[in-house]
């Protein structure tokens, strides 16, 4: 992986590097399946302060339109009225409002979603995965990301076939 940067060698402002990153999602479909997809549009940026991580921010901006689960026709209709509406909110954003460390390298990251022009509070759990000096001199690092969210909270409608039914487990 390269030569590994100390944690006090971390702290900097950071964008992320979109040909490295991915922003995906698993959605259930039906209560029976799960569907998984990805946001192939975004830019996002960080602040580390190592020594006082609360100091610490990010920022992602998410290309709403760009949604891909692999099946056209799915697609369109997440971009339409039912789901995103994306003609209207081209764009999903998140802002950090606090970080936390929660232990050696995980941080509990609490910030502001928005998803159709509808903001609610998130918390992240974050891991550091490691960091390395590319050949061009670079110190890259990464960290996964994971939340648990409920599009009822955005707007979200639960669609259904005429005559079907659905149920509400989680």
């Amino acid at each position: 992986m390269g030569n590994e940067a100390e944690g006090s060698d971390l702290a900097g402002d950071y964008i992320f590097d979109v040909a490295h990153t991915r922003i995906g999602f698993v959605a259930r479909y039906a209560m029976v399946t799960k569907i998984h997809g990805l946001f192939k549009e975004f830019e996002g940026r960080v602040h580390i302060d190592a020594a006082e991580p609360a100091k610490s921010s990010g920022q992602l901006r998410i290309v709403a339109e760009s949604i891909d689960t692999g099946v056209e026709q799915r697609d369109n209709h997440l971009r339409s009225n039912d789901f995103f509406a994306m003609p209207t909110y081209p764009e999903i954003t998140f802002t950090s409002t606090s970080i936390e460390q929660a232990g050696a390298d995980t941080y509990r990251v609490t910030g502001e979603l928005t998803i159709k022009d509808v903001t609610n509070t998130v918390a992240l759990d974050v891991g550091f995965t490691g960091s390395a000096v590319d050949p061009a001199g670079n110190t890259r690092i990464g960290f996964e990301a994971t939340a648990t969210i409920n599009r009822k909270d955005w707007g979200g409608q639960l669609e259904c076939a005429p005559g079907s039914r659905w149920s509400p487990r989680q």
